[in-house]
């Protein structure tokens, strides 16, 4: 069965995790939901596990003709409605020491994880409310950070790069979209137990093997790996997305970890270069001065 038009809600990065736990919740809630994936066989996936609750759109966020046909075919679905939500979950994580790294997968990791973002935002915000002339109240729009968006973590500094640009994007745009009503609420996550943790190449990390950071590069994988398979189911954060979008009076940040204490308050409350000493020690790095 359908959901509602009248609160109808975007998804990016649909096909697993926590874009895909986004989609199950607002289905769930009775919304009408749009999910963007980049293969057929997600949006196939999607359709035999929602049926006509998901219309799948087919784009990659850094293909911006394909962003804006999403957005065309969205707004003729809603007719002269406002989208109730965009939720901004797409995304890469580019791993490697920053020394070494090729400047293109940089390049590569901005583009989707801000550029796209900014396309998305760009190509949706008239449906949300940026285009007076609709009809209902404005839409609020969900940015996916992590707690890599406020501390910069060795080893995945493209990645943290991205979510630091992506904090600011999104505080700036909060502020700017009050012309029209339209709020900004960004999600921290720690670690979660997604499928992402199976698809590691390790192999792509092999190519720092000849570099002074070898051993700490596999070290650090190894933990993280752990990590990622320890943490939170992806549904608690679909929980806290659905709360952000139909809360009445939200935060404009949540962070959701499994223990928040150590991996947020605390390194927060401690003198940067101790934490710098503590993570160089685990390492293996030398002491300094």
């Amino acid at each position: 069965m359908a959901g509602s038009l009248d609160r109808a809600v975007v998804v990016t990065g649909a096909s697993t995790g926590i874009g895909r736990a986004a989609v199950a919740r607002a289905v769930h809630e009775g919304c009408q939901v749009f999910a963007s994936v980049r293969k057929q066989a997600d949006a196939d996936s999607l359709t035999q596990e929602f049926g006509d609750a998901v219309t799948p759109l087919i784009f990659d966020v850094a293909d911006e003709a394909a962003v804006k046909a999403g957005a065309a075919q969205v707004a003729q679905a809603l007719g002269n409605r406002k989208l109730f939500g965009l939720v901004n979950n797409a995304g890469v994580a580019v791993p490697g020491p920053l020394l070494y790294l090729d400047p293109q997968e940089l390049a590569r990791q901005l583009d989707i994880n801000v550029v796209g973002v900014h396309r998305v935002t760009q190509a949706f915000a008239p449906l949300l409310g940026a285009d007076e002339g609709r009809a209902g109240k404005p839409g609020r729009i969900v940015m996916i950070s992590s707690v890599g968006g406020q501390n910069g973590a060795p080893f995945v500094g493209p990645y943290a790069a991205s979510k630091f640009a992506l904090e600011g994007y999104s505080q700036s745009l909060r502020r700017e979209l009050f012309l029209f009503g339209i709020d900004v609420i960004v999600i921290g996550p720690g670690a979660i137990a997604t499928p992402i943790w199976d698809k590691v190449d390790r192999d792509q990390l092999k190519r720092y093997s000849n570099t002074p950071y070898a051993s700490a590069v596999g070290r650090v994988t190894d933990y993280m790996l752990e990590q990622g398979k320890k943490g939170l189911p992806p549904a608690d954060v679909g929980a806290l997305i659905w709360k952000c979008l139909s809360d009445p009076k939200p935060k404009t940040r949540y962070a959701i970890l499994r223990n928040e204490f150590m991996d947020r308050t605390l390194p927060r409350m401690m003198n940067p270069r101790t934490v710098d000493r503590i993570i160089a020690k685990r390492l293996g790095f030398p002491k300094r001065p």
